[in-house]
């Protein structure tokens, strides 16, 4: 089975990126979840559509849980997840690519925890560096073979959604240090660490912000930008997979060391 998977954003799997594909259900708990397997020349692969096939469920409700549960149980340990976001600096222009490495929660109503008490009990799970150093330092090597402008650390800005933010909102989250503004890196990258697997996010910078942009936001303006830069997005993602190392050594497991639960 894969050790390494890919969650999508729109618009990001493409039939012809794996070879031997077969898909499945995953029971979890937490719901069912439908996985793609396959090969990209020598390394067996997983891929989520976050949103469904057809972009049908909205960003506050992907069951985050189930897809990061199913990962787990097929032995997944390294995860790289794409984002569409905006940009709250305009040093960070659209068709950018920014791997976060911190990020602000302003998500309202999700599940964000595995750990709720009772069987499973409650664990304080350390966030201080949520999104993995190794597999952002592969995508980054990644990025320059391949010429592609990708900046190495930055500050993801999580809403609710599913409506774009208000300038006062963007105005306020520059001021908290934030770099790009979207809607699904968090609960994701919380659950990941929990399980103690390896998340990377590659934020897909489609558009200025609220109140940067010279015009309102549309919906249309993301997933047109997105259908530009779709196959530069892809050629990243798996030219990045070769450089993920299989020995880490890397800090992302060890919250299974607090737990007690074999690696």
């Amino acid at each position: 089975m894969p050790d390494i998977a890919i969650i999508g954003g729109t618009g990001v799997y493409d039939p012809d990126l794996l070879k031997d594909t077969r898909e499945y259900i995953e029971n979890t708990v937490y719901g069912d979840v439908k996985i793609t397997v396959g090969r990209y020349e020598d390394i067996e692969v997983a891929f989520i559509p976050r949103h469904g096939k057809d972009h049908s469920v909205p960003p506050h409700l992907v069951n985050y849980r189930a897809n990061i549960m199913a990962l787990k149980q097929i032995g997944v340990k390294n995860i790289i997840a794409t984002a569409a976001v905006g940009s709250l600096n305009f040093d960070l222009k659209p068709g950018h690519y920014l791997l976060a490495d911190q990020f602000l929660d302003f998500t309202k109503s999700r599940k964000n925890t595995f750990y709720e008490g009772g069987e499973e009990g409650v664990v304080h799970c350390d966030m201080t560096v949520p999104y993995c150093p190794e597999i952002r330092k592969a995508i980054k090597k990644a990025g320059n073979e391949l010429n592609l402008t990708v900046y190495n650390g930055g500050v993801y800005v999580c809403t609710e959604g599913p409506r774009f933010e208000t300038a006062a909102e963007i105005a306020m989250f520059k001021m908290l240090g934030g770099s790009v503004v979207g809607m699904t890196s968090v609960p994701e990258v919380c659950l990941a660490r929990e399980l103690g697997m390896c998340y990377g996010n590659i934020s897909i910078i489609t558009n200025f912000a609220a109140g940067i942009s010279p015009h309102i936001l549309t919906h249309s303006e993301v997933v047109e930008m997105m259908k530009e830069s779709i196959h530069e997005v892809r050629r990243l993602i798996m030219h990045s997979l070769k450089y993920i190392p299989r020995e880490k050594t890397c800090d992302c497991s060890k919250i299974l060391d607090e737990k007690g639960v074999m690696k």
